[in-house]
């Protein structure tokens, strides 16, 4: 992995960037937590590459914030979210489909990953043109939108692309009823759409660096699930 910078129309912003050995099977866009572009999202880029994709994870807090915030402390990290924008959310993607179209990624190859916060802009950028396919971990704004965008159950019926979302039945701040809901939103949308959830897993299942919320069973399906999604649906 190697940090590299793009300049867009909000200033220049910082991504991790991960290659594979051979051929990739596709690209795909990471998009970061609410504690910013974190070790624990850069390490995600070099997981996809080993898993064959070229992997990119842009650093969407770069108008506000130089470094990632600590999963201690969520005070500091409320007006930076508050902050954002559609409008900067939009660049941003743009910015980095922009980047892998100029490393040789066509519309059909390129896909976005999200956690938390960027689960729900993962999906969002299902609803644009450049992706080929999305996938949401435990993205929060179901039933009400954030950062200027509508809320989860209002985009997803506009989905563009294939759209894998996955989620953990204990998550406080996300209830089953709205990932039901989300469930009948997305199945409206005129691709294929899939929810998994895990009964025993809570909010931020899938992240190692905290151990309080980390779930080893749901996280190792839920990777496992994901590679497979974007090896089905992403040219090669």
């Amino acid at each position: 992995m190697e940090m590299r910078s793009l300049v867009n129309t909000h200033g220049t912003m910082k991504i991790a960037d991960a290659r594979p050995t051979g051929k990739p099977k596709g690209a795909i866009i990471v998009l970061q937590e609410a504690f910013g572009l974190t070790d624990h999202i850069i390490g995600l880029t070099d997981r996809f590459a080993d898993a064959g994709f070229r992997a990119v994870a842009p650093e969407l807090f770069h108008r506000a914030a130089d470094e990632a915030f600590s999963y201690d402390n969520f005070e500091p990290i409320m007006p930076v979210i508050q902050s954002m924008t559609a409008a900067e959310v939009s660049a941003d993607l743009d910015a980095t489909i922009a980047y892998l179209n100029d490393e040789g990624f066509g519309e059909g190859s390129i896909g976005t990953v999200g956690f938390c916060m960027g689960g729900s802009l993962s999906l969002f950028a299902g609803t644009r043109p450049g992706i080929a396919a999305a996938a949401t971990f435990y993205g929060g704004g179901v039933a009400t939108g954030r950062f200027g965008l509508l809320s989860l159950v209002e985009l997803a019926p506009s989905l563009r692309c294939p759209w894998l979302g996955l989620y953990g039945d204990l998550d406080v701040s996300i209830p089953v009823e709205e990932v039901e809901a989300l469930r009948v939103a997305a199945s409206s949308a005129p691709v294929t759409t899939e929810i998994i959830r895990y009964p025993n897993a809570g909010h931020g299942f899938h992240c190692n660096d905290r151990p309080d919320h980390f779930n080893a069973e749901a996280s190792a399906d839920a990777w496992n699930r994901t590679v497979q999604f974007f090896e089905e649906n992403l040219e090669r």
